[in-house]
């Protein structure tokens, strides 16, 4: 039987950096209210003719590189974004396997907001136990910037853009295979986090009227309390379903969206403070690509040693929640 095997991790940054001092001179606010409130200082934003492919594409480059697995090797291109290049057709997946050289292997989007990294960790591995695809890579790509409201200073402190990849192989050793995934959502609470007009649901003539509900909005009090409720116990069932403690676990990625829901679930977990991995400061929430920037981070740091184990955890829009089990298990 195949196994998944995470081999490597990449990502991408842009240059532009969004300091919360730059955010005073846009909205009321102050350095002091978003690092007490969020933990975040700032977060990078990309070019105005800069796409969420252009980055997604400069992150698989790297992972393709690291694995050492070349382009026309990957059968299948997974891409997590809910801002896309394109509001339809074609998927940013598509693009970027363009970008890429890669043909003929399937490409596709998936929307599940911050847990989109997750989603398509599963989709990778069970496509390759299932025998369907042997080379899978995965990505996570934002511009949020293009979705922001940048008069709203609930929303407008929160977010940047980035992107991280990962490639995903078969492998008959068991040792290095992921391990579990879970996922799962209840669209019950849409309305915490949400885009709410520009899709089939608004009138076209109403667009231009109604401009505003194209970017992000979200109730930020209700959300928390859902996301650290469901997060914590979201990674109780999948510890205790594998047979694992909190203590062993190497390195804990959680989606990098606020600092005090981190803080929630890793004391409720008992988490070590050595083992919580930590971005949000420098690239706020990301969203999809959150979880691979901060794995990349922890990569380049030299901290992330093959075998070691990752417990992921994110929980986005829809809503949507999830949490992984990977070994690192590079090629080389």
């Amino acid at each position: 039987m195949p196994y998944a095997a995470f081999r490597s991790i990449g990502a991408y940054v842009p240059q532009k950096v969004l300091t919360n001092e730059d955010l005073t001179k846009m909205v009321d606010t102050s350095d002091e209210w978003i690092t007490k409130r969020t933990g975040i200082k700032e977060r990078r934003i990309a070019a105005e003719d800069e796409k969420t492919s252009d980055m997604g594409t400069k992150a698989a480059q790297i992972a393709l590189s690291r694995a050492g697995i070349a382009a026309e090797d990957i059968d299948m291109v997974v891409c997590a974004t809910i801002s896309p290049d394109y509001f339809c057709m074609p998927s940013t997946a598509t693009v970027i396997a363009a970008n890429l050289g890669i043909k003929n292997a399937t490409a596709f989007d998936i929307s599940a907001a911050c847990t989109g990294f997750i989603y398509v960790l599963e989709i990778a591995k069970a496509f390759i136990e299932s025998k369907t695809k042997k080379n899978v890579l995965i990505i996570g790509a934002e511009k949020l910037s293009a979705i922001t409201d940048y008069t709203d200073r609930g929303t407008c402190i929160l977010f940047g853009d980035g992107a991280g990849a990962a490639v995903i192989t078969a492998t008959e050793d068991k040792s290095e295979a992921i391990v579990d995934v879970h996922t799962a959502s209840d669209g019950s609470f849409g309305d915490l986090l949400m885009t709410p007009n520009g899709g089939s649901g608004s009138k076209h003539d109403a667009l231009d009227k109604e401009a505003a509900g194209c970017y992000m909005q979200m109730k930020g009090n209700e959300t928390f309390k859902v996301a650290v409720r469901t997060l914590t116990q979201d990674v109780r069932d999948i510890l205790e379903a594998n047979g694992i403690q909190s203590e062993s676990i190497d390195h804990f990625v959680p989606h990098q969206a606020n600092y005090r829901i981190i803080k929630a679930v890793g004391d409720a977990l008992k988490m070590r403070e050595d083992q919580v991995v930590l971005t949000v400061a420098k690239y706020g929430n990301t969203s999809g690509a959150s979880i691979p920037m901060a794995i990349n981070d922890l990569y380049e740091s030299g901290e992330l040693k093959a075998g070691e184990m990752m417990l992921l955890d994110a929980f986005g829009g829809g809503l949507t929640w999830g949490s992984a089990l990977v070994p690192f298990a590079p090629l080389k």
